[in-house]
């Protein structure tokens, strides 16, 4: 992880008041959930099936986020196995009321592939993503 921004851009999220905790600031667990999307968003590069997350590992909040700023995920693949990708996830906001992009956040996740029913299955395996109908059970 870096202080500049590398890897593949997931997401980028306008943080509004209704993320905010009482002191003003981006409450934590928006940070994660950003992450856990943004880990999706990269998990899915590597193959079309339904992922769920089963660890987050070294979330590392290193300065706070504010109502304003433009908050930017950032993913890269760190390792992965038979069923399972590890994600790194560094997070950078833009500020609201400046020019200035500092790097907030940074960790890594790890995501398993699983079929219809939750069983683990490669994650390099052809699609299990069939119609539309299948996508939205």
């Amino acid at each position: 992880m870096t202080n500049r921004p590398e890897g593949n851009l997931a997401l980028r999220v306008h943080m509004m008041p209704k993320h905010t905790n009482a002191f003003g600031t981006i409450f934590g667990g928006v940070i994660l959930s950003l992450i856990d999307q943004a880990g999706f968003d990269e998990a899915r590069r590597y193959g079309l099936h339904r992922y769920v997350t089963v660890a987050f590992d070294r979330i590392v909040f290193l300065k706070p986020v504010f109502t304003g700023d433009v908050v930017s995920l950032y993913t890269n693949r760190i390792k992965s196995g038979k069923t399972s990708i590890t994600i790194g996830v560094e997070v950078f906001a833009d500020r609201f009321d400046s020019t200035e992009v500092v790097r907030v956040t940074s960790g890594s996740l790890t995501m398993v592939s699983v079929d219809q029913h939750g069983k683990p299955i490669p994650y390099d395996s052809p699609s299990t993503l069939g119609g539309s109908e299948e996508q939205h059970s």
